[in-house]
């Protein structure tokens, strides 16, 4: 078969008509970060620097929890490639159903496993070595976003649900208004507007639960509106609770937890180390992590789309329009990266001021801001990679590749050139460079023999 742009025009179209929205609602999520980092930057740098140290620990437990629900996903989407006909005519699902029913039990037990977790964490928060003002700013800020975390995944699970029956404009339209709403009340809780005290990072915090909460009722709403989904709810019956459907999701969802989290804990724990050196130098990376994030969102919402079309087409039992997906999500997440990596490089000194006036933080973010945009190509294909094995359920390998590279490779090499070696928070980012770039061919290396042993096996 010869591959040309021609070939590939339908496989883009499908794409991004998925990854669209996902990109507006990963987008619209890190904005949420990003106008936090921007207003309580302009509020103190103390704040900034707790509000980076805060979500440090918190996103460890939590991108974990978002990693362990995406496995919903490809599991209800192999299912309705398998049945899609039938899921058309919009005809009932038991085993949809079952799996939904069994998907809310699963997110009770995540629920519960991130709250232990997390709030252990609580009287130990002046013990990871950060400054003093730093400490007692972070402490209400983080209380609050740990209480959001239970709202939060059920709004994950409803999202991960309806990504694999193949809708993703509910969770785009649910969230961008639900983060607007959380900016307004930023400025309202951080600054104190129409009659709230000036609450600093306690008031992003506050503004974050109140915003998570209502994106999850919002979403159990719509889905109660809306017939085909409706049905799913209302025909749970306790006799569908099913242990091996809950250890499928364990199954598949804890190695995508797993591998969410070793990767996230290489980036966590760098703002741990890097607050050793200065609350300038701490406000500085969380600046080129949040501008690294943005850029991220598009290639995840990329990701998303690829997982699902993926599944839809392993379920159908058609590989070649696997692969075509696949390639074309690569292809749509390069351009991407282009487009990002020389904004950032190019606006490098003059982003910072977006978020502080203080010249020192603006000179560091600067430089680590440039590393960042090298870091895009690297992260997005990773991302891509990692999402073409979970569409066709391939998940230990991948979380053992990164294990060793993030954990074994990166954190130490980052550590080894901030202080030995003197670089700073620049070597930890140089870090960041080659861990990623690892997994990054060693995914799509993966993906490409399981794809071709699903196909002999098709043959055969």
């Amino acid at each position: 078969m010869t591959y040309s742009f021609s070939t590939y025009l339908p496989y883009y179209r499908r794409n991004l008509r998925l990854a669209f929205p996902v990109m507006l609602t990963q987008l619209g999520a890190a904005l949420v970060g990003l106008f936090d980092s921007i207003m309580v930057g302009h509020y103190s740098t103390a704040d900034l620097a707790a509000v980076s140290f805060s979500n440090a620990l918190f996103f460890t437990v939590m991108v974990f929890a978002m990693g362990a629900l995406m496995g919903v996903t490809p599991i209800v989407g192999y299912v309705v490639g398998k049945d899609e006909g039938r899921m058309a005519r919009g005809e009932s699902n038991e085993e949809i159903t079952s799996l939904l029913c069994n998907g809310l039990l699963f997110t009770c037990l995540v629920a519960l496993l991130s709250l232990g977790l997390l709030t252990p964490c609580i009287p130990f928060l002046s013990h990871f070595g950060q400054e003093p003002e730093v400490v007692e700013c972070a402490r209400p800020y983080y209380i609050l976003i740990v209480l959001s975390i239970v709202p939060f995944l059920f709004f994950c699970l409803c999202k991960q649900f309806l990504e694999g029956l193949g809708n993703t404009t509910v969770a785009m339209i649910i969230t961008v208004a639900c983060n607007l709403l959380n900016i307004l009340l930023n400025w309202v809780f951080i600054f104190g507007h129409w009659g709230a005290p000036a609450m600093g990072a306690a008031g992003a915090g506050l503004a974050t639960l109140i915003a998570r909460t209502l994106t999850a009722i919002c979403f159990v709403v719509v889905m109660f509106w809306r017939k085909e989904w409706r049905q799913h709810f209302i025909q749970i019956d306790r006799r569908m609770v099913s242990i091996p459907d809950i250890k499928k999701y364990i199954r598949i969802g804890t190695p995508i937890g797993l591998q969410s989290f070793v990767e996230c804990f290489l980036f966590t724990s760098s703002f741990v180390f890097i607050g050793w050196i200065s609350k300038e130098t701490l406000a500085a990376h969380h600046i080129a992590n949040q501008m690294a994030d943005l850029t991220f969102m598009l290639a995840t919402g990329i990701g998303a789309a690829t997982t699902i079309r993926v599944s839809h087409q392993l379920g159908k039992g058609d590989l070649e329009a696997v692969k075509m997906a696949s390639h074309a999500s690569v292809h749509l997440c390069l351009l991407m990266n282009t487009i990002g990596a020389t904004m950032m490089i190019c606006l490098r000194h003059y982003l910072p001021y977006v978020f502080t006036e203080d010249e020192q933080v603006v000179e560091i973010a600067g430089t680590l801001i440039l590393i960042a945009g090298l870091l895009q190509y690297a992260d997005g294909l990773q991302c891509i990679g990692a999402a073409m094995l979970r569409g066709i359920q391939d998940v230990r390998v991948p979380m053992r590749i990164a294990i060793v590279a993030y954990i074994g490779i990166a954190l130490p090499l980052g550590l080894l050139l901030m202080f030995p070696v003197g670089l700073g928070a620049k070597g930890m980012w140089m870090a960041f460079v080659l861990g990623l770039a690892i997994p990054a061919v060693f995914y799509h290396i993966r993906f490409h023999r399981q794809w071709k042993r699903l196909s002999e096996g098709q043959k055969g």
